[in-house]
């Protein structure tokens, strides 16, 4: 972890340095992070990413099963997430009637760039 973080670091030193990226312009790509981070720290939003990262495609009934969430919560974090862009919600046409979910490239791009952040959380808890 600690080389992973080192070859960020320096990466990060080489950008600011070529003036690839000014401090001023690191300071607006942070802050337009800030709405994915809100939404990705709230409880259920990444088991339902990681769920349907594993799973490919998930219909309500089998993600709430899974999950243990209440169907309300389940709804509104589904919606939420959809409308962020980080899943697609297929109806298919009976009978019956089925909807299913699936991550979008959007989805599947930041379920893999939050394991390092996972990984890091873990090894800190562990040698803490």
């Amino acid at each position: 972890m600690e080389h992973t973080l080192r070859g960020i670091e320096d990466t990060l030193q080489r950008i600011l340095e070529n003036q690839e990226m000014s401090l001023k312009d690191l300071k607006e790509a942070i802050q337009s992070l800030e709405e994915s981070f809100n939404l990705l720290s709230q409880k259920w939003n990444l088991e339902i990413l990681y769920t349907l990262f594993l799973k490919r495609t998930m219909g309500f009934s089998a993600l709430k099963k899974i999950l243990g969430v209440n169907s309300r919560t389940l709804s509104d974090k589904l919606k939420s997430l959809k409308r962020y862009g980080y899943i697609e919600r297929t109806v298919e046409t009976g009978p019956p009637l089925r909807v299913e979910y699936s991550l979008t490239t959007r989805g599947k791009n930041i379920v893999l760039l939050a394991l390092p952040l996972l990984y890091y959380s873990r090894s800190e808890n562990i040698s803490s």
